[in-house]
């Protein structure tokens, strides 16, 4: 007689809760992605007249504010709180506490548009102190100290935001526009240190004939030299140093993406929109060097950081991480092809057209909102029924 052959192995418990509220990237990446796809095109409106509104603080102020501590800092907090899972191994926020968590943000966005401004700031300033502190102690819990420097910049990131408001209310003596490129210098060291970790890991994963060798030393340079061409310009303390520091960074980050072989992964759109943005980073920090020396206006330097750089990467990241984690192929279906181009389309068009032809600055600035806001309403229209969903493979995540 044959004897039943018994499985021993623990069944894993189902996964309890709402799908979207357990893990932090699919709230997050929801809400950034549908605040993209408005404010834009709300912000532009406003710029050219169409539409006569006072936000919270002035117009231009909540634009650049909302893009940073709005937009780009959900996505920096549903992707840090979801990658510390798996690089501490301890659970983090989910279930109720996410759901606070995403609705503190979400109720500090409708607060900067129609809530007096003391409620708007001291709603807008609880999110980052909280999940700053909740990713330090799990990082410290699990003896993690390579990303310990993460954790401290969204502390430092939360003083940040605190100068930025007391600046606009004329409590301290600042042009709040500093607290702002402070705030974009932070989120574009936090896209250094993680592109030199996925970059090269992503395309030798997937590449398995490309071979990239890292150079500590490199990376810690560039890394270096980004960070004080940063500084530098974000305090205006000395122009032509500034300008010496951001073209050292611009050469050294040039110098570690060329090792990373981006032409290779021309046929894998997955990759190159992580190439591309990078790419984007390192020219807005040559046109804040040639900034600097008066060549060009500052804008063109901070639209390539933020439009292309930033939202390059964050559309990347976001598509990947959130195939990978809602158990789907890690490959770019049409949808995704579509966000590519359409963000890199309304970077040039915010960047290189009006630097190249400025009496077409007008048409490229709407045309750039538009292609930015479709490639973010097509993200949700691909994602929402998977990040709103369980997985597919029943696992929990």
């Amino acid at each position: 007689m044959t004897l039943p052959i018994l499985n021993n192995t623990p069944t894993p418990p189902a996964p309890q809760g709402m799908p979207w509220l357990r893990l932090a990237f699919r709230p997050f990446y929801l809400g950034a992605a549908l605040l993209a796809a408005l404010i834009v095109p709300l912000w532009v409106a406003v710029f050219l007249g169409a539409l006569q509104w006072q936000p919270a603080p002035q117009p231009l102020l909540w634009h650049a504010h909302e893009m940073l501590f709005g937009f780009a800092i959900a996505v920096i907090v549903g992707f840090l709180m979801t990658a510390g899972k798996s690089w501490t191994g301890l659970q983090t926020p989910r279930g109720p506490a996410l759901g606070a968590l995403f609705l503190l943000w979400l109720s500090a966005r409708v607060a900067s548009l129609v809530a007096p401004y003391a409620v708007f700031a001291v709603l807008d300033l609880a999110l980052l102190p909280i999940v700053g502190l909740v990713f330090l102690r799990l990082l410290i819990q699990s003896r993690n100290w390579r990303n310990v420097p993460l954790a401290l910049i969204l502390l430092l990131l939360t003083g940040v935001n605190l100068s930025f408001h007391l600046a606009v209310n004329g409590q301290i003596d600042l042009d709040p526009m500093r607290s702002l490129y402070a705030a974009l210098g932070f989120v574009v060291i936090i896209e250094c240190v993680m592109a030199g970790r996925v970059v090269p890991f992503f395309t030798t994963s997937a590449l398995p004939n490309i071979k990239i060798v890292t150079l500590p030393w490199l990376d810690s340079t560039a890394l270096a030299a980004t960070v004080l061409g940063l500084a530098l310009w974000v305090t205006g303390w000395h122009g032509g140093l500034a300008a010496g520091a951001l073209a050292l960074a611009f050469v050294l980050n040039l110098v570690r993406q060329l090792r990373w072989h981006p032409l290779a992964t021309l046929g894998r759109p997955i990759l190159w929109i992580l190439h591309a943005a990078h790419l984007w980073l390192i020219l807005g920090l040559g046109l804040l060097a040639l900034a600097q020396l008066g060549l060009v206006s500052t804008s063109l330097g901070v639209h390539a950081l933020g439009v292309g750089a930033t939202g390059g990467l964050i559309l990347g990241m976001m598509t990947r991480t959130a195939r990978g984690h809602t158990g789907r192929p890690l490959a770019a279906d049409a949808p995704e092809m579509a966000i590519y181009v359409l963000i890199m389309l309304a970077a040039v068009l915010r960047v290189l057209m009006p630097w190249l032809v400025p009496s077409l600055y007008v048409s490229s600035l709407v045309a750039s909102a538009a292609a930015w806001s479709a490639a973010f309403l097509i993200y949700l229209w691909q994602y929402t029924p998977w990040l709103v969903s369980a997985r597919p493979d029943g696992k929990d995540g």
